[in-house]
């Protein structure tokens, strides 16, 4: 079976079995500030397992995309010179939200593995693992599906500690957790290993292929463990493992999705020799790359876009290593949609935008590496001896993304040696920093204890009466607030909007007899909307009536932007394609601000065509629409979702035009205009750069339109006033100016070379003969460093066979400047040179051994340090 066939079937098995299917999450973990990427099925269902986030299915199956590249769990050194190992991988899994529980779970698994009319695996193949003391799951094994015992493995606690096993997890230290059992495939005697549990394990014959987590207990912070009310069940099985199996083939590189991606990066950098690891790791890292962009990751230097930069750079360099010179990573971008484009849609439509950031990156790379030849060849000038350090190996590798392996191969070319250990050492420190930034620890007991939800009545009224159901002092639960503290108010019923999908949160007030709590901001916790704010009168107990009353001014100008933002996201996409995709937001009262993706500034004229647009569509004064739909039919329906954002099964849909006409629909929580006409007008601020491939315009509507517009006017008026113009005449008045002052500018230029070349002749009478090299190391005054650079330039041509240095003060800074005639950088070179001097007045400096610069800040020390200088100079020579 080809690998799509396989996941399909899996899916349709369960689907089969009642099981909602439920399309894979983003890569970015929505629901857990403890990983750096998604690594397994369970992780999008995380807050249901935990109670927080009821859904209208207790059986879900899914093929998640999972990435293991970064922190806790990284597989990136090992991927390509292992069978098993990958960035990127999909989870197939099942699971039971207090639904079925251990004979359910285990009774799937091993009908769809061994069943003829699914993946039909011969039984006497299949091993079994179970924790130690799990004699539930042990007999459902042995005794109603037939297992023979002795191919059921107890697996106990055998990682120090209790509950500490192979065959036990748990969500984090605390929280929801249980025993786990597992099935292994027996490749046979002619590989070697043993079975699970022995010391062989690690062995290529037997081979994990299914884990099933029964999720019985919750753990709190004293150790104890609890029953769970209602039991769960998460399973997973890797795709590209049961593929290896059922393909009968021991590396997953040798399944068909691989081998056709080892194909294609073969095609693309030219290589020859199929065997090479390097067509391995190029095709694992087009997945994960090209899936972490489409998920909204970019390469930067930190986080997770430097994971992703990391992974980049790893395939990049390897595809120089098989002799491509060209870039060539973005070209397997279509052949990795061919493979997998059906089963992820999201990378089909995100394809271009793939392409170019790759690209990019790409051809930045080429600049890093020609950046990195560059200071390892001054690092080689400087080094004494015959070993390139260790900090300087990590120096070139961490800050500059130099490649290890190239700088060895520099090293080995110039007949230096590398001092790896020194290297590895600063890796390791480097890791220890790693893990002390990124110990998260998270108490899944911990989380605020509110039952119920919050019933938002804001979208038609803006006042709402509602009851206190919970007050909270900081984080404690109090059962009244007095006048004068500050609080948080949760109610049953209210009209503000709770921070949400970039909107901020409404203000306003509670009202009731006799009292008042001024409410700063609305946020909200699970369903629970939190009123955080001020007693300004009397007193707030539980079970009180009050009324919200929403700043309506507020809320109207909050509206305003966000009807605008999104008639700004259709006309973007009009604009500059349909690539461009929502990447974080912000809508407040006084403006908007949208992140989107796009790969280069949009340029004034496109600005202008955006603004003009979306004026045009809110002159079209159309009905602003809302209504309530079921997911599936808001999107067939053509309505706007963001990739990787959590919707419920029904989604408010929020539709601007007419019938025949709609210019923008998507799904959205938020609260907007009547009609688009009430925007008014809209004015685009500011359009920058965010990451790489990221760009945000800020905007503003409304009276803050046309404030933003009286200013822009009052500014032009008094700039005319400057230059002695009209508003009219105003611009061609600057460029007179400008031109005007580049003039002088020259002239000026032109001045202090005259005068420099003049000094020169001067200077001249100063050299000194040495050993028949002429030495000349003085001062210059009102030569700023370019200019003396210039002048070093005209008296080494003059001197000849010479060794000269200058040096010039303006205030509290020295400028130093060395040139060493070629034949003479054998006794002397032009960077210890400027270094000698730099070091004495408190600066650095370097360069090449014919040419140095440098500076420092204590001027009163220049005199002896040139001084010095001179009978160095003369030891040398």
């Amino acid at each position: 079976m080809k690998s799509a066939e396989i996941r399909q079937a899996f899916l349709d098995y369960f689907k089969r079995q009642g099981h909602e299917i439920v399309p894979s999450s983003s890569l970015i973990p929505a629901n857990d500030p403890t990983l750096l990427f998604t690594n397994s099925g369970m992780v999008q269902f995380k807050d249901v397992f935990l109670g927080t986030d009821p859904r209208s299915y207790s059986r879900a199956t899914t093929s998640q995309r999972c990435v293991r590249a970064g922190g806790k769990h990284n597989d990136l050194e090992n991927v390509g010179y292992t069978a098993r190992h990958h960035t990127f991988f999909e989870m197939l899994g099942n699971f039971s939200f207090g639904d079925y529980f251990k004979q359910d779970a285990i009774r799937f698994a091993w009908e769809f593995l061994t069943s003829g009319d699914w993946m039909g695996l011969p039984k006497d193949k299949l091993w079994v693992t179970v924790y130690a003391t799990d004699d539930e799951a042990f007999d459902i094994w042995s005794k109603e599906i037939g297992v023979p015992v002795e191919r059921i493995v107890r697996i106990g606690d055998n990682k120090g500690a209790p509950y500490a096993s192979d065959n036990f997890w748990a969500m984090g230290d605390t929280g929801p957790c249980g025993p786990c059992t597992e099935i292994f495939y027996d490749h046979g005697p002619d590989v070697a290993g043993g079975p699970p549990g022995s010391p062989d394990e690690d062995g290529d014959r037997y081979i994990e292929i299914w884990n099933v987590v029964f999720m019985q207990y919750n753990r709190t912070a004293d150790g104890v463990m609890h029953d769970l009310p209602r039991p769960s069940v998460d399973t997973g099985m890797g795709l590209e493992r049961v593929s290896a199996v059922l393909q009968h083939v021991h590396s997953n590189y040798e399944i068909d999705l691989f081998q056709n991606l080892i194909r294609a990066v073969a095609d693309v950098t030219g290589a020859s020799d199929m065997s090479s690891q390097s067509l391995k790791v190029i095709a694992d890292h087009i997945r994960s790359c090209s899936f972490l962009i489409v998920d909204g990751v970019v390469p930067s230097n930190e986080g997770r876009g430097y994971v992703l930069r990391r992974i980049m750079r790893r395939a990049i360099r390897h595809g120089h290593k098989l002799g491509a010179i060209e870039p060539f990573f973005h070209r397997l971008v279509a052949p990795l949609v061919a493979e997998m484009g059906e089963a992820y849609p999201e990378l089909l439509s995100a394809q271009q935008q793939v392409e170019q950031l790759i690209l990019k990156e790409e051809i930045q790379f080429a600049k890093t590496l020609d950046q990195g030849m560059k200071l390892l060849e001054q690092a080689i000038e400087e080094i004494q001896g015959n070993v390139i350090s260790g900090e300087t190996i990590f120096k070139l590798y961490d800050t500059y993304g130099f490649p290890v392996d190239l700088t060895a191969d520099v090293a080995r070319e110039r007949g230096f040696d590398m001092d790896m250990e020194g290297f590895e050492a600063q890796m390791e420190a480097q890791r220890a920093r790693a893990r002390a930034s990124s110990q998260f620890a998270v108490d899944y007991n911990d989380s605020l204890d509110v039952d119920g939800h919050t019933d938002f009545h804001g979208y038609e009224h803006l006042v709402a009466e509602g009851n206190v159901v919970a007050l909270l002092q900081g984080s404690d639960k109090v059962s009244a607030l007095e006048a004068g503290v500050e609080g948080v108010v949760v109610l049953d019923k209210t009209a503000m909007y709770a921070e949400s999908g970039g909107q901020v949160g409404d203000s306003g007030y509670l009202a009731w007899p006799n009292g008042r709590f001024e409410v700063r901001d609305t946020t909200k916790e699970g369903k629970v909307f939190l009123h955080h704010g001020r007693m300004v009168e009397g007193r707030l107990a539980a079970d009180t009536k009050v009324v919200s009353h929403v700043d309506a001014e507020r809320r109207q100008a909050i509206a305003l932007n966000h009807s605008a933002t999104h008639l700004m996201h259709a006309a973007l996409r009009k604009v500059l394609g349909e690539h461009v995709q929502q990447k974080g937001s912000l809508v407040a009262p006084e403006r908007l601000r949208f992140d989107f993706s796009h790969f280069e500034a949009v340029k004034p004229e496109e600005l202008r065509q955006i603004e003009a647009l979306v004026n045009a569509d809110i002159r079209a004064n159309a009905e602003v629409g809302t209504r309530l739909m079921k997911i599936d039919e808001a999107k067939a329906a053509g309505a706007m979702a963001l990739f990787g954002e959590k919707y419920d099964d029904d989604v408010r849909v929020v539709s601007m035009g007419n019938d025949d006409d709609t210019f923008s629909m998507e799904l959205c929580g938020g609260t907007h205009v009547s009609r688009t006409g009430d925007i008014a007008v809209f004015r685009i601020i500011a359009e920058g750069g965010v990451a790489a491939g990221v760009r945000r315009i800020e905007a503003v509507t409304g009276a803050e339109a046309l404030k933003y517009v009286d200013q822009t006017e009052e500014s032009l008026k008094k700039v005319a006033g400057l230059v002695k113009g009209g508003r009219d005449s105003v611009v061609e008045k600057i460029e007179s100016l400008i031109e005007r002052s580049r003039q002088m500018e020259r002239e000026i230029e032109q001045l202090k070379r005259k005068l420099a070349s003049s000094a020169g002749d001067e200077l001249l009478a100063r050299a000194t003969d040495v050993n028949g090299v002429k030495v000349l190391i003085t001062t210059v005054e009102g030569v700023e460093a370019k200019g003396l650079r210039d002048l070093m330039d005209q008296l080494r041509n003059k001197l000849g066979n010479s060794v000269v240095l200058l040096a010039s003060t303006e205030q509290d800074k020295v400028s130093l400047v060395a040139g060493v005639a070629k034949e003479v950088t054998g006794k002397v070179k032009a960077g210890d040179l400027v270094r000698l001097v730099a070091e004495q007045v408190g600066g650095k400096g370097g360069g090449r051994p014919d040419m140095a610069q440098g500076g420092g800040t204590q001027v009163d020390a220049l005199p002896a340090a040139l001084g010095e200088a001179t009978a160095w100079v003369g030891s040398q020579l």
